[in-house]
């Protein structure tokens, strides 16, 4: 029987790993075969599993393997952790992304899971697949367990802050979208972190036809545990609730859950009276002086030698093939490394670099020879 798989969403810094890692560490307990995969490019999703150590990711590995030209295999990207008094080991993933302000950490988290479907990761021997996700589903990317129901169940977590449950709705309607079109997704409900006591999560759960299936304290203790890369649930005074609901997990004792999501007049008016009024515009007499610019006629004109440039520019780039279109595009206009642009197109980096190099001189031929 193939793993059961669920993904925990949430607004970034919620304490969505925090959750995973102890989730998994309760299940494991129970002599359950856990994975673990990080989903985030900070890759920091399983340093608490293993002590503190940063796991090499799907996406640098994927690259150094490419430029030996070598496969790559389940060992160089899955990783065991024993940890004491637990008969069953803990496995983890972390799929890594791009540089900070290079590329596009969605693409990343797509081609990342293409690599591990190609490697049998849902027919490998687990019990249980547990994939730690960035709430922001605005991107396709982070919305891939949910467009391709790669997940059976999913969690999310919130605490009493409006932004961290917006991004809770927007997980709704997300998932609620995918499933008008065939979606296999479950909600299983929501996660309370940091518990402050207003009932402001619980508050938006009811409207919304939400399960609470948990509410986690503020604990200075248990920041301070987590902190130091150990595991709260094996401690006395978190054991028991990470421990029931894992065993709830394992009995399927929880009812699903349907919410379609809320509109933003609904959400919004949970927190006060909302000016659901036009907002007045701006008029050009705002914002512009009246007097006469002198350069305005000379930008003007050099505003229109740009575009009869650009417009030329782009006639010579349709010109191209298809290939040398789609690399001059996603690397000079969209900032992508021929690294990512390799792994997305599944292609060796030295094929990439020659394309690149080929569709730049192809272009600037074109354009000169075309004045």
């Amino acid at each position: 029987m193939s793993a059961r798989t669920l993904a925990i969403y949430g607004k970034g810094g919620i304490g969505k790993s925090f959750f995973t890692t102890n989730l998994s560490a309760a299940l494991a307990f129970e002599e359950n075969r856990v994975l673990q995969i990080g989903c985030d490019p900070k890759h920091d999703s399983t340093t608490s599993l293993f002590g503190g150590l940063s796991l090499p990711t799907v996406t640098e590995v994927y690259h150094q393997k490419q430029q030996s030209g070598e496969n790559i295999g389940i060992e160089d990207i899955v990783f065991k952790q024993h940890l004491p008094d637990f008969k069953q080991p803990i496995f983890g993933i972390e799929l890594g992304g791009p540089e900070v302000g290079r590329g596009c950490g969605g693409r990343s988290i797509i081609s990342g899971f293409d690599i591990l479907e190609n490697i049998g990761l849902f027919d490998w021997n687990l019990d249980y697949i547990l994939m730690d996700f960035l709430g922001d589903v605005v991107c396709g990317g982070f919305a891939t367990p949910l467009s391709r129901s790669l997940c059976e169940e999913v969690i999310i977590v919130v605490s009493n802050d409006r932004q961290s449950i917006f991004a809770a709705n927007n997980i709704c309607l997300a998932n609620h979208h995918f499933n008008s079109y065939g979606g296999q997704s479950k909600l299983l409900g929501m996660i309370v972190n940091r518990d402050d006591g207003s009932g402001v999560a619980e508050k938006y759960a009811e409207v919304a036809g939400i399960n609470v299936l948990m509410k986690i304290p503020y604990s200075l203790e248990a920041k301070s545990i987590s902190d130091s890369f150990n595991l709260v649930a094996r401690h006395d005074h978190f054991k028991a609730s990470f421990s029931d609901l894992a065993i709830q997990l394992m009995n399927r004792e929880i009812e699903y859950c349907t919410p379609k999501g809320l509109n933003y007049e609904e959400f919004m008016s949970l927190f006060g009276e909302v000016d659901f009024q036009t907002p007045q515009s701006a008029t050009v007499a705002d914002l512009v002086k009246s007097h006469e610019n002198p350069n305005t006629a000379s930008k003007s004109h050099n505003h229109k030698s740009d575009d009869k440039e650009n417009d030329r520019l782009s006639l010579c780039i349709d010109k191209l093939s298809n290939a040398e279109k789609e690399i001059l595009i996603a690397h000079d206009k969209q900032g992508q490394t021929l690294q990512q642009f390799a792994l997305e197109k599944n292609i060796g980096l030295q094929e990439a670099e020659d394309l690149l190099k080929s569709a730049k001189l192809q272009l600037k031929q074109l354009f000169f020879s075309s004045e």
